[in-house]
């Protein structure tokens, strides 16, 4: 074997660290040749030929290394202690609406963690199917009805956003309306649930405060080797939520569709993977971690995510940073795990940062394990066209414009969920 001598050795790592610090690729000539990991083929070589053995063999170990290596999750059970409605009333600000506010509690020993759901939910509809997301801003963000509570939890500073002293004030209400349609989602007969991340763990590289607390051995501040981050934390929430929900009579909780957007689409996709009570699940723009090839290495790579947001991952995920060729699973594994359930993934054209193709890519390679099910999956590898939507029980859109979400994704959400969700029980 040929021997490597120190000037070789320290060539390559600075090849290697360069790659793995180096900033977003934008140029298609530059993503590597990669070999994708065959979703029905198990760590061991065992070709998967059924629905028996995606869920004896296959799915365990997709689970178990996407738990272990990226996202983690709680460390033991923990629901919801109780619950109190703070506030009720009909919308003066959507037509045929009423709002909810409730306030759910978590208890643990000495410990205690409150946040609030905010609903929107329609009139005349004995039990209405619901999206559920989290959101950025609090929930006061999300629309102008003064009605809503303004969370006291930590915030991000925000001059945009009036948000100052790590707190947000009135001047922010509604900074975020545009992205939640909440009269489209009504007059499409769904509800719509919200709740602010930052009450369930704050998102700062800092583990004193939030859920993550409850969980501390002695002398512990900061989740151990292998444990997990603040994704699994936003997912763990969403999941409280629905145990909320479930309770509310007003609410088909059996058709709870899990929604996020960005960092929050991980988020949605790691709760419908690990929670099969979501009837589905949709990731707009989710982008590196979630919806996204990471072996594409387009746009946002896994060192660049790990070193701008160490806190999202369990620190077992770093080891793979500017390493994606080691990486035994990809993201269309995670879509996979959803299965058979219905998922959507949207994309923006102008939106590289997420990797349009590559989030298109995961859901296209997902419909593998979906046609085990006998599910209806994306046909072509190609990119569908700007604004030809594809609604199958893995459904797809790409939008002319930037990392947000628009009128336009919503309504594609509605007529998905009405065509696709609601008719799959």
């Amino acid at each position: 074997m040929k021997k490597i001598g120190i000037p070789s050795i320290l060539l390559l790592f600075f090849v290697s660290w360069g790659y793995a610090q180096s900033g977003p690729n934008y140029d298609e000539a530059k993503v590597p040749k990669f070999e994708l990991p065959d979703p029905l083929m198990t760590f061991g070589g065992e070709r998967v030929s059924d629905t028996s053995d995606w869920w004896l063999k296959r799915r365990p170990e997709l689970m178990a290394f996407f738990t272990d290596e990226m996202f983690d999750r709680v460390p033991s059970e923990l629901g919801i202690t109780s619950y109190t409605v703070l506030e009720e009333g009909q919308s003066t600000m959507y037509k045929g609406a009423i709002r909810q506010q409730v306030q759910i509690s978590i208890h643990k020993e000495d410990e205690q963690l409150n946040f609030t759901l905010l609903l929107y939910l329609p009139q005349g509809v004995k039990k209405a199917p619901v999206f559920l997301g989290a959101n950025f801003y609090g929930n006061h963000s999300v629309t102008l009805d003064d009605k809503v509570f303004i969370s006291q939890a930590w915030a991000k500073n925000n001059k945009d956003f009036y948000i100052s002293g790590n707190r947000f004030t009135e001047a922010s209400r509604g900074v975020r309306a545009d992205r939640w349609a909440v009269q489209k989602i009504i007059d499409g007969g769904f509800g719509i649930a919200t709740f602010y991340y930052g009450e369930i763990d704050p998102d700062k590289n800092d583990f004193s405060d939030g859920i993550h607390p409850f969980f501390y051995g002695e002398g512990q501040d900061h989740p151990g080797p292998g444990e997990w981050g603040s994704i699994a934390a936003w997912a763990w929430g969403m999941s409280r939520a629905l145990d909320y929900l479930e309770e509310n009579d007003r609410v088909d909780a059996e058709n709870v569709i899990a929604f996020g957007h960005s960092r929050l689409g991980k988020t949605a996709l790691w709760a419908g993977a690990n929670d099969k009570r979501f009837a589905a699940v949709i990731s707009n723009n989710s982008g590196c971690g979630g919806a996204a090839l990471s072996k594409r290495c387009y746009g946002e790579t896994i060192a660049v995510i790990n070193k701008s947001f160490p806190h999202w991952f369990t620190e077992e995920f770093k080891k793979y940073s500017g390493r994606e060729p080691e990486l035994p699973i990809d993201q269309h594994e995670l879509i996979s795990l959803i299965a058979p359930r219905p998922v959507y993934v949207a994309s923006a054209v102008d939106d590289k940062w997420a990797d349009p193709k590559g989030e298109y890519l995961a859901a296209y390679y997902a419909g593998q394990v979906y046609g085990l099910f006998g599910k209806s999956v994306l046909q072509s590898k190609q990119l569908p066209e700007i604004h030809q939507p594809v609604h199958h029980v893995i459904g797809y859109h790409i939008r002319e414009g930037v990392h947000y979400v628009t009128d336009y994704d919503w309504e594609q959400y509605i007529k998905w969920a009405s065509k696709v969700v609601l008719v799959q029980k």
